[in-house]
């Protein structure tokens, strides 16, 4: 289980980690002196070599990128995220506000997701102005934090277990769901994660709180997550930082939700908060939301392989309480995307489970207990076996078939001649389908999302897995538009793009006038 300092007391020496307190469990250490490990973090740095984790970095990167790159090449994205983040990069690129038309014509993301550090991808943008670049910025990220954490655990750990965690977390459930989803703004958070968790436990307490910072820049529920390091830093004896920074954390936290975002919101409100207090049109009791927090059998499998991927070590680690914040909204939302083990959502939690996976280890090794000391030894390579087995389920193993690299079928035939005909600079309104390709160089908005705008092309994909069939597609841009009228001007497979014949209107929502 969890073992914190049990005493609450400040007997250790300052800024001596728990883990290196043998505990009731440890057996005496019977090596000879010349045997000992160095405590010396520094140290065992140095003895560690940067070179093969990079290698690995750049294997996983590389695979991470060809997954999303085809993934989006053959029409694949399977939600709006992109294109909405790609907006608010291209707005942040042209030094504007980051309005993101897709959630509506003028919508300023920040009153939706508190996320400026997404800001720091322009420069990237300048140079690839593209969806791919932000799909190339995720995996990059990604594989960032497997060095980290792969480099880490063998400074603590030794031997081969450095390489076998790299394996462990690079193909882990988490990551490969995140990349399947697209870009999205936690990929930031990761490798910062990966740091903090680092520095801890290495002894490295500055580092922690400097690195755990940025954090809530990432998502307005990352402040919660910062307290929780300064909670940390508290119990490992450094009690003014860490009283400083769960402070910091938890104002952050409020201040974000309760007056930054319903500042920038139209709105004027967070509006997720309907996620927890709202089923549908019923209203939930907080009472009956934590009630329900193990309500579903989707809820415990995803805690079970949560917990499973790291051979159940990471309970043995104080690191894991660094998961129950992002584990805590997750478990309390009435949105049951929030569960599972889909999406992004279990991204931020791989650096922080597989480094507490080597801290319970190096914490077991010694046990007098002889089961856990044994099991100790043998559980990063399971951890790591468990990782390539599941990987048979998951999105990477996509890359072993032949299919996923063909992009000249006759759907993305058909989607690529759609975009031809839709020229640069157009106001658009469209589906997921269609929606990354065209956010680079034209205006979009989501299908039904913007009335009153009359964009100037309606392009949707008939098979796109509508509630009714549309049968009659200008009919159904004019339903969208009353105020326009629409004609076909290419139809090809699946796809149809439809011009307006009606002037644009004077004033358009959400444009303002130059």
């Amino acid at each position: 289980m969890l073992e914190l300092n049990k005493s609450g007391t400040d007997r250790s020496e300052p800024g001596r980690l728990p883990a290196q307190d043998p505990g009731p469990d440890a057996a005496p250490d019977t090596r000879p002196a010349g045997d000992s490990p160095s405590t010396d973090p520094d140290a065992a740095a140095e003895r560690v070599p940067l070179r093969p984790y990079l290698i690995a970095g750049a294997l996983l990167c590389a695979l991470y990128f060809l997954y999303a790159y085809f993934q989006y090449a053959r029409f694949g994205s399977p939600s709006w995220d992109l294109g909405i983040f790609e907006q608010e990069v291209r707005a942040y690129a042209g030094f504007d506000a980051p309005v993101v038309d897709i959630k509506g014509p003028g919508y300023l993301i920040l009153g939706d997701h508190f996320s400026p550090i997404v800001a720091l991808l322009a420069p990237l943008y300048w140079l690839w102005p593209s969806a791919e670049s932000l799909l190339f910025a995720q995996a990059a990220l990604f594989a960032l934090g497997a060095v980290v954490v792969g480099r880490t655990t063998q400074q603590i750990l030794g031997g081969r277990s450095g390489l076998c965690v790299t394996v462990a977390y690079g193909l882990s459930w988490g990551i490969q769901e995140a990349v399947k989803a697209d870009f999205h703004e936690i990929a930031f958070a990761v490798p910062l994660l990966a740091l903090v968790c680092r520095a801890l436990l290495l002894k490295r307490y500055t580092a922690a709180l400097l690195w755990s910072l940025p954090l809530v820049l990432v998502k307005e529920d990352l402040g919660a997550t910062v307290a929780v390091v300064g909670f940390l830093l508290f119990v490992y004896g450094r009690r003014l930082q860490g009283a400083l920074l769960a402070a910091f954390g938890v104002a952050a936290f409020v201040v974000t939700l309760v007056v930054l975002i319903p500042a920038a919101s139209s709105a004027g409100r967070y509006d997720y908060w309907t996620k927890i207090d709202k089923n549908g049109e019923q209203d939930v009791s907080m009472l009956d939301s934590v009630l329900g927090v193990l309500n579903s059998s989707v809820k415990i499998e995803m805690l079970v392989f949560l917990i499973g991927i790291t051979a159940f070590m990471a309970l043995r680690s104080p690191l894991t309480l660094l998961i129950l914040p992002t584990l805590g909204w997750r478990l309390l939302s009435q949105d049951s995307n929030h569960w599972g083990m889909v999406w992004h959502y279990s991204a931020i939690l791989m650096p922080v489970l597989f480094l507490a996976l080597a801290d319970g280890v190096r914490r077991s090794r010694g046990s007098r207990r002889p089961w856990l000391a044994s099991y100790a030894k043998v559980a990063v390579p399971v951890a790591a076996a468990i990782a390539v087995a599941m990987t048979q389920h998951l999105p990477l193993r996509d890359l072993l078939r032949p299919e996923t690299y063909r992009t000249d079928d006759a759907r993305s035939q058909a989607a690529r001649a759609a975009l031809d005909a839709i020229p640069a600079g157009a106001r658009v309104e469209t589906d997921i389908t269609l929606m990354a390709h065209l956010t680079s160089d034209r205006t979009v908005y989501w299908v039904g999302g913007a009335p009153g705008t009359a964009p100037d092309i309606v392009a949707i994909n008939l098979d796109f897995g509508w509630s009714r069939p549309i049968q009659d597609p200008v009919a159904y841009a004019e339903q969208l538009h009353p105020e326009a009228r629409y004609r076909f001007k290419h139809r090809g497979g699946s796809f149809v793009v439809m011009e307006r014949t009606t002037p644009e209107p004077a004033t358009i929502p959400g444009v303002r006038g130059d």
